[in-house]
């Protein structure tokens, strides 16, 4: 007997997550795609060290697996690594955190980032972003049924957190601002008078600050401050930082959370559903970094230091303006003066020079006449790109 069976209820397709649907892909890795199937083409574009990572972390990390250090760790992360880390942010920022209740290890910050929107934000709750940032940002928020508040930034103001532009956008509905300083793309940091007036909003409307702080070790002129550092802040920021970038340790995937225990708590609990916990071989490995690798990160932040002076001073001497960076290792050139906006230009600079830069419109809208060029490369590479990019714009 042959049965029929009547599908009354549609496709598979329709039943997608309708959040998951209607985020669109990393506008990054879109452009990438393309730039992959371009022959002797210098990037760019790539946001990672390109430095390998240090090898005593490396050592660690191989001696780890021989030794059978492979299996699960506490969810918290290894204890001897959190009080590393709390040592650290009291060095460097005069707060005392509990290694036992106030700090996660996490995979990348990414992750951290992830689980602390999750541990606060509710569907229909309004997170401020200030653009031009990082791609994942807005993706995560709505993900989670949150409602993305932009407050754009303009190299005409030095990228600078306008204040009245902050306050206007807070709401009824607003739960948390999210800052990322020094800034993945326009490398802008927060200068202490506008650092002190947004906790001051923080705390007078009782939201959340999420502090995302990846670039820190990258800062050229001003020491770097954080914003847990200003009175009443530690107890409603959650502070995010990691080894990626420090240390060149993108592929290890290792990150920290820090926050007040409240906060914490409810952050543990997503992680250890979701993760479990951070990788054991990366965990050791950070420990190294921590106890012995900082002259490998001055080492890595003197060789920054000198490609940034010369990207900017080429960029500007092509007549694309171009701001010098407080950190990181991205410039944001303006590229208006072409008479491109920031796709056309990469696209045409990809197709005629082999040279790949991000549009700056994935980041936001106000970065629509930008490009972000990463000096996390070679000095040869990067002198290289800049006579086929000064060539380019002379053909214009």
């Amino acid at each position: 007997m042959k049965l029929t069976l009547v599908n009354k209820k549609g496709s598979p397709e329709s039943l997608l997550a309708e959040a998951a649907k209607d985020i669109p892909p990393s506008g990054i890795r879109k452009f990438f795609d393309i730039v992959y199937s371009t022959p002797d083409c210098i990037s760019l574009g790539v946001g990672e060290p390109d430095f390998v990572t240090p090898w005593r972390i490396s050592d660690t990390g191989i001696f780890a697996i021989k030794d059978g250090y492979t299996h699960y760790t506490p969810n918290r992360g290894l204890l001897q690594l959190r009080n590393l880390i709390t040592t650290a942010i009291e060095r460097q920022h005069g707060v005392s955190y509990s290694p036992e209740e106030e700090i996660v290890i996490t995979m990348g910050v990414s992750q951290g980032l992830d689980i602390a929107l999750r541990s606060i934000v509710n569907p229909g709750d309004e997170v401020i972003i200030i653009e031009p940032c990082y791609v994942s940002y807005e993706a995560n928020i709505r993900l989670i049924g949150g409602v993305v508040v932009a407050i754009p930034t303009f190299a005409g103001e030095n990228f600078r957190i306008d204040i009245n532009r902050l306050k206007k956008a807070v709401t009824s509905k607003t739960k948390a601002i999210l800052l990322n300083y020094p800034s993945n793309p326009t490398g802008s940091s927060i200068d202490s008078d506008t650092m002190a007036a947004i906790a001051r909003i923080a705390i007078e409307n009782n939201l959340i600050v999420f502090s995302d702080e990846i670039y820190s070790s990258i800062i050229y002129e001003n020491e770097h401050r954080s914003i847990i550092s200003l009175p009443g802040m530690k107890e409603r920021t959650v502070y995010l930082n990691g080894f990626s970038k420090s240390h060149a340790m993108t592929g290890w995937r290792l990150g920290y959370v820090a926050g007040p225990q409240y906060l914490i708590d409810v952050l543990l609990k997503i992680h250890q559903y979701t993760a479990l916990c951070a990788p054991s071989i990366s965990q050791y490995a950070a420990i190294e970094a921590m106890q012995n690798a900082d002259r490998e990160v001055a080492h890595m932040r003197a060789e920054y230091t000198k490609r940034r002076n010369y990207i900017v001073s080429r960029f500007n001497e092509a007549g694309l303006p171009c701001l010098s960076p407080q950190g990181a290792f991205y410039v944001f050139p303006d590229v208006s003066p072409t008479g491109l906006h920031s796709e056309e230009f990469a696209m045409k600079l990809l197709k005629e020079q082999k040279v790949a830069v991000v549009p700056g419109g994935v980041f936001g809208a106000c970065g629509t006449n930008h490009i972000r060029c990463s000096f996390a490369n070679s000095m040869e590479n990067i002198r290289t790109a800049m006579k086929r990019i000064d060539k380019f714009v002379k053909s214009l």
